[in-house]
């Protein structure tokens, strides 16, 4: 099956940085897609951005576009989001999920990782 590690939360001020990182391991992964999702409390789980493992294809949502990137080392097996210009609202928990397709619904990813808590203060 497949593992995935997040590392690189914490606590950071408003227009601070943070890099997230999401090792995978347990498959190879040349057909799959890699998004972040966040959940903040009391909120509903969305989705940040993906990128596919194969070509040069990535998604972002609207909230994040301009601040965030999403990248990924094949070498490494991981994918990384590098987090700029952070906002209070950009408080979660950031989960890594692989799935088949480029989804929004969280619902069409298979493995999730255990998440990293981001906490930006004001």
């Amino acid at each position: 099956q497949v593992q995935l590690v997040e590392s690189g939360g914490g606590l950071v001020q408003a227009g601070g940085s943070l890099r997230l990182s999401c090792a995978a391991s347990g498959r190879t992964f040349s057909s799959y897609v890699v998004a972040w999702f966040r959940q903040a409390p009391g909120k509903e789980r969305e989705f940040v951005a993906a990128i596919r493992w194969s070509g040069s294809n990535t998604y972002y949502a609207d909230s994040v576009k301009g601040r965030f990137t999403i990248s990924r080392d094949n070498a490494k097996n991981a994918v990384y989001l590098q987090m700029n210009s952070l906002k209070p609202e950009d408080t979660a928990v950031y989960y890594c999920a692989v799935g088949l397709s480029p989804s929004v619904e969280s619902a069409l990813y298979s493995y999730w990782g255990q998440g990293t808590q981001v906490t930006v203060s004001s």
